[in-house]
């Protein structure tokens, strides 16, 4: 492994596409790089949908606690991966001012996505957690794990939300993660552990993964 300030990679692994097997894979090589955390007094908080498996082996290798955080993008009209913004399981709200003025939306259209993406928040809120309140952080440390950062701002916003939970201290842990946005997340947490670091101008977090398939919630 290597440290470059409080992000921490493999360097074996830079630049290269296919690197895991599945998600499972991914977790389990995240899991190695945050031994450290085996046993501590952490929590692990998957994004849904596709963090989850990433994460429930990352919880299981390290005997820590799994729960979920629920995030959302906000997506234009014409494109449903590419996020302007995103909308956290406490309704807290972010987005990308400096990509708005290329994007020409409205700012009707830009609050109804907002209002469209904050109902399908608190509805994924409801079916995965319930009733159950969010776990009470207060000095432990938030793992935050997502199967991967394109432009990173669901991680963002969940960064945000889950700060005002109180915790000890965040940590993102992400399979693969473009390294500006890595950057990004980082400048607002403790450490960020990211096995498959890629730049360049065109990155996708499925070409991480040779076996790459959709998850739903159901899952």
């Amino acid at each position: 492994m290597k440290a470059i300030a409080n992000i921490v990679t493999l360097p074996e692994l830079q630049d290269r596409t296919r690197v895991f097997a599945d998600r499972a894979d991914a977790g389990r090589v995240l899991a190695e790089m945050l031994v450290e955390f085996r046993g501590a007094p952490a929590v692990v908080l998957a994004i849904p949908a596709g963090g989850v498996p990433v994460a429930t082996v990352v919880a299981r290798e390290l005997d820590l606690p799994l729960e979920v955080a629920v995030a959302k993008k906000v997506t234009p009209p014409w494109n449903s991966e590419f996020g302007y913004g995103a909308v956290a399981f406490d309704g807290t709200v972010r987005l990308n001012e400096s990509v708005l003025p290329s994007m020409h939306l409205s700012d009707d259209q830009i609050r109804r996505a907002v209002e469209e993406t904050t109902e399908e928040v608190h509805r994924r809120q409801a079916e995965l957690r319930g009733d159950r309140p969010m776990p009470d952080l207060t000095g432990r440390t938030a793992i935050l794990v997502d199967d991967g950062l394109a432009t990173g701002w669901t991680m963002l916003v969940t960064v945000a939300a889950a700060g005002n939970c109180g915790p000890g201290e965040i940590v993102v842990a992400v399979p693969t993660a473009h390294t500006e946005s890595a950057h990004r997340v980082a400048d607002l947490v403790e450490r960020v552990y990211c096995a498959n670091m890629r730049g360049g101008l065109s990155y996708a977090v499925a070409e991480a993964y040779r076996r790459w398939t959709d998850v739903t919630l159901a899952q």
